[in-house]
């Protein structure tokens, strides 16, 4: 394997390449070639499929050994734990009604640890990247996470799960605390770039629950590389297959997080 930081550029032309035509493919989107996945809210289009196919292609011809988990049904292991995680395109509903936030979301994982992150916010052309102990990076600028210290200082940014799994109420007692005690609650609809704009600064933090390993894995490693923190709802480390995530600046995590549990397991 080439340098992470080779690799880690390497996958990053090739995903600006997947981006392009996706935004391409958005000025000619017909409602006609959707489908419905899981539930009403859970949609796939052939811009979906088709980005995903391309970067298995390419992927593949960069890194032979690597396997792949993709939402959209690419699953091959990989030699020696190595594997690429694929979001091919994280805010599909966003997409198809001409909303601007949707992006895709990469990450190569040996044995669980994520070694390289990317998230590509399409439409402002936002590469956001990092590889492992190298930092995180957006267009070639090193990010760094805010430093704000208190919940009152604070935005936030959440997501809406398509389903609520019974915590529908507790959930909604959450955002309510949130928007009263801080600079309010967004919700933008990729979790790949939520948690990019963690990194970035430009939000405190992020938390959502009901997630896949694709929604979470090409972000997470952008947080920690730009100094911020992660966890599940219970403070621990399960926020990769654990349905739940925490990401935050590190100085409000705490506060945060003590807010999330007291409604949480109400």
């Amino acid at each position: 394997m080439e340098s992470l930081e080779v690799l880690c550029n390497q996958a990053c032309a090739l995903v600006k390449e997947v981006g392009a035509f996706i935004r391409q493919e958005a000025s000619v989107f017909d409602w006609n070639h959707i489908e419905y996945k899981s539930s009403d809210h859970d949609l796939v289009s052939f811009v979906d499929k088709e980005s995903e196919k391309r970067l298995v292609k390419g992927l593949e011809s960069l890194f032979p050994q690597a396997g792949f988990m993709g939402e959209e049904g690419a699953n091959s292991a990989g030699e020696n734990g190595y594997q690429w995680v694929i979001d091919p395109l994280d805010g599909t509903t966003n997409f198809m009604h001409g909303m601007p936030t949707y992006s895709i979301s990469v990450a190569l994982l040996q044995h669980e640890q994520v070694l390289i992150g990317i998230v590509y916010e399409i439409n402002r052309a936002e590469l956001f990247y990092a590889w492992k102990n190298g930092g995180a990076y957006c267009n070639g600028k090193r990010l760094q996470v805010s430093r704000a210290t208190a919940l009152k200082d604070s935005l936030f940014v959440t997501g809406f799960p398509y389903s609520m799994r019974g915590k529908a109420n507790q959930y909604f007692e959450i955002l309510k605390e949130i928007v009263n005690h801080s600079h309010g609650l967004r919700r933008l609809g990729s979790a790949a770039v939520d948690l990019a704009y963690v990194a970035a600064g430009r939000f405190e933090a992020y938390f959502e629950y009901n997630l896949n390993r694709w929604d979470v894995a090409g972000g997470i490693l952008l947080v920690t590389e730009a100094g911020g923190k992660l966890s599940d709802y219970d403070g621990g480390e399960n926020f990769l297959d654990g349905k739940q995530i925490v990401a935050s600046n590190g100085t409000i995590h705490e506060p945060l997080l003590s807010m999330i549990q007291k409604h949480w397991n109400a």
